[in-house]
């Protein structure tokens, strides 16, 4: 009896333990789903300054909306932020790093520049790491921002230091001073536009294109903020490193200007401004 009771007690205890390991994994299955992934993600190698062409991103515009940066009566000529991102070494990057979710109270001193220099250029709203959707900022900062520490501290510093970078290296006054304007619709060659950069900025940029037209200019640092090279393993080649940083670039390329969108009054879709007054000229006649 004495061992069939020990028998017993040693069943109730095994079970007892695995009920309690069932309802510690559920525990942590619904507290921290599986998008979370911070918790095994190590610190950042580097930062890497994306920017956006707005010319080549809002000819794919099909509507307007008050939020979408493309359907200014001004349009905007210059280069836009994408956002801050802090990636590794061998082309990969943590994301959603913590629950710090995006709290538009705490960059209200900041919405004057963020609004000029980081717009959004879409209609759409932006994914948020872990329920939702928000603006652009709101997906930056928790999907990059919140990766960014010990460097960066908190959100206000995210988006400060990111308006600090781009104002500091202001890539479209760097290329206008190096004679690539993009107002006058030429074509230029890769070599020249990433030597422009390289020149001023003292690394070698990477370029992605759509078309043969620059979407977006990337400049990366290291974690003190000093320029680097946004490709591993440059030669010394020039040609080789236009190559590896610019994969989806011609040899030619373009930065085609950004021209007003509005509503055409009979088909109602975007059109350019030109030829909304063709349309209203032929609709007159």
């Amino acid at each position: 009896m004495e061992l069939v009771r020990e028998k017993m007690e040693k069943k109730v205890c095994l079970s007892f333990r695995q009920f309690s390991l069932f309802a510690l994994t559920f525990f942590l299955s619904i507290s921290f789903p599986s998008s979370c992934v911070w918790a095994s993600q190590r610190e950042f190698d580097y930062f890497l300054l994306a920017l956006q062409w707005p010319g080549t991103i809002c000819a794919k515009t099909g509507h307007c909306c008050s939020s979408n940066g493309c359907c200014r009566s001004e349009p905007i000529n210059w280069f836009t932020i994408h956002g801050l991102w802090a990636d590794y070494d061998d082309g990969t990057w943590p994301s959603c790093c913590t629950h710090a979710g995006f709290d538009i109270n705490k960059v209200k001193s900041l919405m004057p520049e963020l609004e000029a220099y980081w717009p959004s250029l879409y209609c759409t709203k932006s994914k948020r790491c872990f329920s939702g959707k928000g603006p652009i900022w709101a997906h930056e900062w928790e999907k990059h921002g919140t990766c960014s520490s010990p460097v960066i501290q908190d959100e206000y510093d995210y988006f400060a230091t990111t308006l600090n970078l781009y104002t500091k290296y202001n890539v479209t006054r760097i290329l206008e001073n190096a004679g690539i304007d993009a107002q006058n619709g030429e074509k230029y060659l890769l070599g020249d536009v990433v030597s422009a950069i390289k020149k001023d900025f003292g690394a070698t940029p990477l370029l992605v294109c759509k078309k043969g037209s620059v979407e977006e200019l990337r400049i990366c640092f290291y974690k003190d903020f000093k320029p680097r090279d946004c490709v591993n393993g440059l030669s010394s080649n020039a040609m080789d490193d236009i190559t590896k940083s610019s994969s989806s670039c011609p040899k030619y390329i373009d930065l085609p200007t950004n021209k007003p969108l509005v509503v055409d009054d009979m088909s109602g879709e975007i059109v350019n401004s030109e030829k909304t007054d063709m349309y209203r000229f032929l609709a007159s006649a």
